[in-house]
């Protein structure tokens, strides 16, 4: 942050803070929806990795850097918009700005490359054919190499990191063309190459397709009749062409004038918001990259439809297995309540208040008694006491029982039981025997 209070100021919002609640919101749909959709992207590449088409290396390349801007951009943006402040340090500014401009040339690059391999495969098949996987591997690296070289610019003098207008987010400092001619050459060729030449390329190699699909068409309907195959093709790839175009064009071209307004003329006079904004719109190239893929090419989009029914198969055969065995588990618990009633036809065992493991047949009288007697409060006590005084003989155990009644028979009853024991050596002679 600085110690100095222009530093402060500096990284302070500049716009209202129900602007930066806003845009925090939708920073927060932008990360949810485009991390589910590239890496939908990214397990379907995994699945027919080993049945890659040369083109498809570009768009796995283009999720991978759009993850990889989600990740290191918004968990600094979001906080911070939300805070109505930039929450960090100098240095994590450099780094926001570092991660944000190699991670959308890196993209912008993938899109232009892409668009030029199809235009090959389409309108020049002779030489398309000979793009390969490892050609197709190679012009991968040369674009992250492409990118760092803008990315890594900025740190070595030759153009400016610095907050944006709004003071929520670093990128380039649009006001260094001002009083720096290094910063203004650094912004010249960062316009040129990686805005107006991508741009250039992309609409030419699309407009080349769909000249070279509307003239296939026309050839086809003068010649054959037109098969449904190829017309679907043939709008596929229509579709495509347009929607990457569009999508380049919503995605990029406000930022970029926003930031040449802000480098070749005046940066006061750009308003804050104006820079929100068109951010705003840059970051969205990373919904529509994997839902102009998915949307249009084929292969891609079966390989997920087969997933999606394999998944709701596999949920549908384990609710059917769940239910099985809650069936099986009532039918067992059916089947071991009738047992338990065959074995207990007094049905002791299923009364409220039985006694399943009492300790001995006592204990089990007295609250089955309680229970046939229909009244609260009314269970039996039996207490049993024994004497073995010396004074009616070691041959002789007197043992007095008494039995309480219920409430509605208060009277006790005590019966003296008389047991008559045998000398030692007679017991032993009955266990011989």
């Amino acid at each position: 942050m600085g110690n100095g209070s222009e530093e402060t100021n500096i990284f302070l919002s500049s716009i209202s803070e129900e602007e930066d609640i806003f845009f925090g919101i939708i920073y927060s749909i932008y990360g949810i929806l485009s991390l589910c959709g590239n890496s939908i992207l990214l397990f379907i590449a995994l699945r027919k990795r080993h049945v890659l088409k040369p083109a498809e290396y570009f768009i796995v390349n283009l999720a991978i850097s759009d993850i990889a801007m989600i990740i290191t951009l918004l968990p600094l943006a979001i906080p911070s918009l939300f805070a109505h402040r930039w929450l960090f340090s100098q240095r994590w500014c450099f780094y926001y700005a570092f991660c944000g401009v190699l991670f959308g040339i890196c993209s912008l690059t993938n899109l232009t490359l892409l668009s030029i391999v199809c235009c090959m495969k389409v309108c020049y098949p002779a030489y398309g054919n000979k793009i390969t996987s490892e050609y197709a591997c190679i012009l991968v690296s040369s674009a992250w190499a492409y990118a760092s070289v803008f990315a890594i610019s900025p740190l070595a003098n030759w153009g400016h990191y610095g907050p944006e207008p709004y003071g929520t987010a670093c990128c380039i400092d649009w006001k260094a063309p001002n009083s720096d001619s290094h910063a203004m050459s650094y912004i010249i060729a960062l316009f040129v190459f990686c805005y107006f030449f991508p741009c250039g390329i992309i609409t030419t190699s699309y407009t080349l397709i769909l000249l070279t699909v509307k003239g296939s068409r026309r050839a086809m309907q003068q010649h054959v009749s037109p098969q449904p195959n190829s017309t679907n093709a043939h709008n596929l790839i229509v579709k495509m062409s347009i929607a990457v175009c569009i999508g380049f064009s919503v995605a990029w071209t406000p930022y970029a004038i926003a930031a040449m307004w802000a480098a070749f003329d005046n940066a006061e006079k750009v308003p804050p918001i104006a820079f929100a904004v068109s951010a705003l719109f840059a970051k969205s190239s990373t919904l529509y990259n994997p839902l102009v893929h998915i949307l249009f090419k084929p292969n891609f989009r079966k390989l997920l439809y087969k997933d999606w029914a394999h998944l709701l198969n596999l949920c549908r055969r384990q609710r059917r297995q769940w239910d099985n065995e809650v069936g099986l588990t009532l039918q067992a618990a059916s089947d071991q309540s009738a047992l338990t009633s065959s074995r207990h036809p007094n049905g002791f065992a299923h009364r409220q208040g039985g006694c399943n493991t009492c300790a001995d047949t006592f204990e089990y009288f007295s609250n089955t008694k309680s229970l046939e007697t229909g009244e609260s409060a009314s269970k039996a006590s039996l207490l049993i006491s024994s004497d073995n005084s010396q004074e009616h003989g070691p041959m002789k155990l007197t043992t007095l029982v008494m039995l309480t009644r219920s409430k509605a028979s208060p009277s006790i009853e005590s019966i003296e039981v008389s047991i008559d024991t045998l000398p030692t050596k007679q017991t032993k002679d009955l266990n011989i025997i």
